[in-house]
């Protein structure tokens, strides 16, 4: 039996306005690329909702206050659209490599 050269690819990273997240997974088959970009989709929408769950908390804990809590709530609300729609064009992004990296580890040319 001879070696056979392992596809190595690399999906290098999903960079977004919340930050970059590198998978620096070397993958040989296409369940390896779907495990992988599974694991970073969940990191994204996990930060997302950690992150929604705070915002909550902050809010109901300026409620008493009426100024701080109108003010916090207008806010919180924009910098909620502001990072779902982050979240969404990161998985957008990360879906677009993974499908190419799909194609080059199953061979199909498009």
């Amino acid at each position: 039996m001879g070696h056979r050269p392992i596809n190595t690819l690399r999906i290098s990273s999903v960079s977004g306005t919340l930050g970059t997240t590198h998978l620096g997974v070397h993958v040989s088959n296409y369940r390896d690329v779907q495990s992988a970009v599974r694991v970073e989709k969940f990191r994204i929408w996990f930060a997302w909702f950690s992150g929604g769950f705070i915002m909550l908390g902050i809010t109901i804990a300026t409620k008493d206050s009426a100024v701080v809590s109108v003010v916090t709530q207008v806010l919180l609300v924009g910098l909620g659209v502001f990072f779902t729609t982050a979240a969404v064009k990161m998985t957008n992004r990360l879906n677009r490599k993974a499908d190419a990296a799909r194609r080059e580890v199953l061979g199909e040319d498009m």
